[in-house]
């Protein structure tokens, strides 16, 4: 079938894939999204029509070579497909899961308004799936060993961006990683009903073939600092992202069964509380929760309560469904696993029993406002609208910037005034020479895409800089 002519269909209407049943998924933490069949895939790639100039491909923040991989996907050479992707990024089968492809690639596409777009992710997840399910994953090929050494600090999107291009292109490259999984927030942050875990592992495990070597439990700013790293590489590249959860501010915080959504989510993701006591993390969510925020971190963390056998779950923000920062896709998934959605009301205080256990949340009702200095309209409270929501446990996602510990023990790195390391955004050079940075620990939360892209600059940068001969 390799052979076969190319027949667009576009008039085919939009594959949006399989799903796990909704009553039956907020009971597992297996993942939602099934993806496509081999069938669905040769449909859905059949819609492409390989435009010349390749708005999608323009598009997409690491530029994969969208129409190409389709094209020979839907003529079933999925390792040429594969390989493909591979050529601008390493990691197909993460980003084909969570990735705005709305936002870039797919809202890019031609027959987006009228047929509705290819499904380019689905598509990326399925030529992903299917060689590593075949045992058909052929790392790229890496350049002769140059002699130079770069330490990546953090083993999430970000630094395994830079670690892959740099060993492509011959350095050694040795990623530290604080926690005791690889991945970042891939592993501690995305649940597994969204990303599984082999999905990651496998990734991490292709750039060990690929020579790349990873240390575990080694936190960099403590256990070894900035400073002692640049003894033994000629380069650094800091992406420990941004692990330090943002608080509300509202009295009551300090209860027992309130949590920062990086310690929900950790506890979850990472450590497995969900199947306590066969693992050694506990967790307490009582009969009804609350989650504050609405991005995906949020989207996330309701979603993981929600699976953990509570009466219900209530998720609060201050604005309309309409200036949601959380993906489309995450709120209608969350809606239908039975969550409500209070819009247009934030928590004005947080109230306990006599044991100092959270009782209730005091809330107020919103009303949008003049625009704000990002451009949103911006909350006003309504004066006399205060109502309570009886609460067991809530969890805190309104944001999170950067772990200080890196930053306060570097001399002479410039941050800005949320922490965030000052980087320059095309090369990712910060005020210290030899010193690179990128993904949420410079941009204080973004999504993998982004930390991606910026790794792939940094590396660009890095490896232009070595190779002219000058060191750190």
């Amino acid at each position: 079938m390799d052979n076969k002519p190319k027949k667009p269909t576009p008039s085919i209407k939009q594959n949006h894939g399989r799903h796990q049943d909704p009553v039956e998924r907020r009971k597992n933490f297996d993942e939602v999204a099934q993806g496509f069949t081999l069938e669905d895939a040769l449909t859905e790639s059949a819609r492409c029509l390989n435009c010349k100039n390749k708005p999608c491909e323009n598009a997409c923040p690491v530029n994969v070579k969208v129409p190409q991989f389709v094209d020979l996907l839907y003529k079933e050479q999925f390792g040429e497909a594969a390989s493909k992707i591979y050529e601008t990024s390493l990691f197909p089968a993460i980003c084909g899961r969570v990735c705005p492809q709305e936002k870039y690639c797919e809202a890019a596409c031609v027959l987006k308004d009228k047929f509705g777009p290819v499904s380019i992710g689905r598509l990326e997840r399925f030529t992903a799936d299917y060689v590593r399910e075949h045992n058909m994953v052929t790392p790229p090929p890496c350049a002769p060993d140059t002699g130079f050494k770069v330490a990546c600090v953090g083993s999430g999107p970000s630094s395994l961006a830079v670690a892959a291009e740099l060993r492509k292109l011959g350095h050694a490259v040795t990623v530290f990683e604080a926690l005791h999984e690889f991945g970042g927030v891939l592993s501690y942050g995305i649940p597994t009903f969204r990303l599984p875990r082999v999905v990651v592992r496998s990734e991490v495990a292709m750039l060990r073939k690929m020579g790349v070597r990873f240390l575990k439990n080694v936190m960099i700013g403590k256990s070894i600092t900035i400073d002692e790293l640049k003894k033994d590489f000629d380069m650094i590249y800091i992406g420990s992202g941004a692990g330090l959860p943002s608080p509300m501010g509202a009295p009551g915080e300090d209860l027992v069964g309130v949590y920062s959504s990086n310690e929900f989510l950790t506890r979850v993701n990472l450590m497995e509380a969900f199947k306590f006591p066969a693992t050694d993390t506990p967790y307490y969510i009582g009969r009804k929760v609350v989650v504050v925020g609405g991005g995906n971190t949020a989207m996330d963390s309701a979603r993981c309560a929600q699976r953990l056998g509570p009466d219900n779950v209530t998720l609060l923000y201050r604005r309309t469904r309409e200036e949601m920062p959380a993906r489309g896709e995450e709120v209608e998934n969350a809606m239908e696993e039975g969550i409500k959605f209070e819009f247009l009301t934030a928590p004005l205080e947080l109230e306990g029993d006599e044991k100092g256990r959270l009782k209730r949340v005091k809330c107020i009702r919103m009303q949008l406002g003049e625009p704000d200095a990002s451009g949103r309209r911006k909350p006003v409270p309504v004066k006399g609208s205060e109502f309570y929501i009886e609460a067991d446990s809530l969890v805190v996602a309104i944001g999170q910037s950067p772990n200080p510990v890196i930053q306060q023990t570097t001399k002479g790195l410039a941050v800005d005034k949320h922490g965030c390391i000052t980087a320059e955004e095309t090369t990712g050079k910060t005020s210290l020479d030899g010193i690179y940075a990128g993904g949420d620990v410079v941009r204080g939360g973004a999504t993998v895409l982004l930390a991606m892209k910026d790794g792939k600059a940094a590396a660009k940068a890095i490896h232009e800089r070595l190779m002219s001969g000058v060191k750190a």
